[in-house]
């Protein structure tokens, strides 16, 4: 059985006009996207900002309602419950967000914050609780001792571990990371990142990897699926996409990625050349007469493109 299964979803916004605020038409967030999660593995979704990735993993949470389409999660399709119904599965789904500090209330102390996910699904004594807070503050690799102070008195990569904490306390299954490392020194995100793996393991849990940054997706990502302007343009696996990529779009998000190796940079230009000419002379081959990618279409067995 498919751990997460995510069907034609479509996430459509109104745009009202007129004396009476009528609908005119419809902001097309997420056009129809289709994929699916295996248990364990990290899936990551690619794009420039506004392509819908993240309204995907808002949707799939419950934060946004969808428009149409599927939810599927360990069978049951999460669209058709009931707001008490749903209740019962945010425990199993989890939220880690982009910005580590408005994300964390600054009025509350780190053990209020990180037990309130406690409080919502069980009924524990406040020494029990303080222990489990305790626990999960250490496995983040903060001091106990930290449950007492409040955000403004951590650094950006400490308030992101108490987000993972927060998150990891109901022991869910899935955990929805929307640019977890953006907002964070460049020095700070490879410790942020590699303890994502290692808790991962420990807890056998499932990443849904939301981020514009390809270079952080490719050291994540067992698979991935590229967003633009709502819909996907590619999928694969992690080496099938860098090695491998078939559509323009994923060619240019690709040689976008700076190299710091200066033997390389004259390579690099002249590959953006040779993508940027291809871009203009076969805009046909990608988009169809208006301006909208093609639906996808399996290559192999694992990578599918949205080719006519």
């Amino acid at each position: 059985m498919t751990f997460l299964k995510i069907n034609n979803l479509k996430v459509y916004y109104p745009i009202r006009g007129g004396f009476f605020r009528r609908v005119v038409d419809h902001v097309k967030a997420v056009d129809d996207v289709s994929f699916e999660l295996k248990q364990g593995e990290t899936y990551g979704l690619v794009g420039e900002s506004g392509c819908g990735k993240t309204t995907t993993g808002r949707t799939i949470i419950g934060l946004n309602k969808a428009t149409s389409g599927e939810i599927i999660f360990e069978g049951q399709d999460l669209t058709k419950l009931s707001r008490r119904a749903f209740h019962n599965h945010r425990q199993d789904i989890q939220m880690i967000f982009q910005d580590p500090y408005s994300s964390l209330n600054p009025r509350k102390r780190v053990l209020d914050i990180v037990a309130e996910p406690l409080r919502n699904f069980e009924k524990l004594s406040a020494a029990e609780e303080k222990e489990k807070v305790e626990y999960y503050i250490e496995k983040v690799g903060l001091n106990p001792e930290s449950i007492y102070k409040y955000p403004h008195e951590f650094s950006g990569g400490q308030r992101q571990r108490i987000g993972i904490a927060r998150a990891l306390t109901l022991k869910p299954k899935l955990i929805i990371a929307d640019e977890p490392v953006s907002a964070l020194d460049v020095s700070v995100q490879a410790q942020v990142l590699n303890f994502m793996q290692d808790i991962q393991k420990e807890f056998n849990l499932t990443y849904l990897f939301i981020s514009h940054d390809l270079g952080i997706i490719q050291h994540m990502c067992d698979r991935i699926g590229i967003m633009y302007h709502g819909q996907f343009v590619e999928e694969g696996t992690s080496e099938e996409i860098y090695s491998n990529p078939q559509h323009i779009y994923t060619k240019r998000l690709i040689s976008a990625i700076p190299d710091i190796n200066p033997e390389n940079r004259e390579k690099q230009v002249e590959l953006r050349r040779e993508v940027n000419a291809e871009y203009k002379n076969s805009y046909d081959k990608y988009f169809n007469a208006e301006g909208k990618v093609h639906k996808l279409k399996a290559i192999s067995d694992t990578h599918s493109v949205a080719l006519p």
